[in-house]
């Protein structure tokens, strides 16, 4: 296919007259339209997923604006696509142009390869209000567009979209995703799209995985995004992280502690050493203490990696961790210009105790 997908001509070939031919009147019909009577010959290849290309050749001895609307379907052999917005063709008489759009695919099951697809009048009534969304919201991004159609089409759980190690991942899974995973943050998208919509929470599977909340909460990308889907105010956020330390799910429990490394760092590099020395301690949460030490990326978090990692024993499981954990700040903190501090996640008062 090549080349990013766009809604305007990429390669045209004009095999048009040179004289007379802007003095016709400009023939407008829809695509569907225009094959049935023959005005424009096309041939369409997409790739099951988010591109499709149409070579089409205008018949109709005359100029012609061509449209496709929102929901135009194409069927092929690796399954059906929609063109998610509606847009305009302008064909000198005679002309043949190459056209790339940016397609959904209208299942999980599509196959994702290059291949013909014929274009088709099969309707998506499903799709209609969310396309008239997408009309509506041009920063909606092509990926979590396709997570909310596929919610909105398949009610699929927010693992079927994650690209974050699940908890409970090295359990079968019932659906083969993979070329429709996508970042955290475009989950929160389609989130606000599907709430935009009105669709009730409980009503989508993928609004009940309580892993997705606190993963957006932690992902730089996501976390604004986060507060204001899961409306936790700035004031709240240190409450939020105490909660879901103390109180949260126990499957996600420990994952608050990267949070308050990330957001917390004031907080973290005192507490997050003595999580690592409770020998009481769970070591799922002494492994993260020391994880999240790096995350919190100060300087000062350098030497008390190291400092642990002699006190624990290089030969122990918490040894070799904060080792890797001291390599990875070493890293990030190399990368960081001579010159600058590396970048804090957040600058404010430290919050109350836990």
């Amino acid at each position: 296919m090549g080349g990013p997908p766009s809604l305007s001509g990429s390669n045209p070939v004009s095999n048009a007259p040179a004289d007379g031919a802007s003095s016709l009147p400009l023939l407008t019909e829809d695509l569907l339209s225009a094959l049935q009577d023959g005005s424009i010959a096309a041939e369409f290849r997409g790739n099951g997923r988010d591109r499709l290309r149409m070579m089409a050749t205008n018949r109709a001895g005359q100029p012609m604006r061509l449209s496709l609307p929102a929901g135009q379907a194409f069927e092929g052999t690796n399954g059906t696509v929609v063109v998610p917005r509606a847009c305009t063709i302008d064909f000198a008489a005679g002309e043949t142009r190459f056209e790339d759009f940016s397609t959904l695919a209208t299942a999980s099951t599509n196959r994702v390869a290059d291949a013909t697809f014929v274009a088709s009048a099969t309707p998506q009534p499903k799709l209609q209000a969310f396309l008239d969304y997408l009309a509506d919201h041009p920063e909606v991004s092509a990926s979590a567009a396709q997570t909310a159609a596929l919610a909105i089409l398949e009610n699929l759980p927010a693992s079927a979209f994650a690209k974050f190690a699940e908890v409970g991942s090295d359990l079968p899974v019932q659906w083969d995703t993979t070329a429709f995973k996508v970042e955290t943050v475009e989950i929160l998208q389609a989130l606000m799209v599907l709430r935009g919509l009105g669709l009730p929470d409980d009503q989508l599977a993928i609004t009940v995985d309580p892993q997705t909340k606190i993963e957006a909460m932690i992902d730089p990308l996501a976390h604004a995004l986060a507060m204001q889907y899961y409306g936790i105010k700035p004031q709240e956020e240190w409450a939020y992280w105490k909660h879901e330390l103390l109180e949260g799910d126990p499957s996600t429990r420990h994952y608050a502690l990267h949070g308050i490394a990330r957001y917390y760092p004031d907080t973290a590099l005192p507490m997050l050493p003595q999580w690592v020395r409770e020998t009481r301690t769970n070591k799922v949460f002494r492994l993260v203490a020391i994880q999240a030490l790096a995350e919190t990326q100060r300087l000062e978090a350098l030497p008390v990696l190291r400092g642990l990692e002699q006190e624990l024993g290089v030969e122990t499981e918490l040894g070799k961790a904060a080792h890797e954990a001291a390599g990875y700040l070493e890293t990030v903190l190399n990368k960081s210009a001579p010159e600058t501090r590396p970048v804090e996640f957040r600058v404010m008062k430290t919050p109350g105790p836990l």
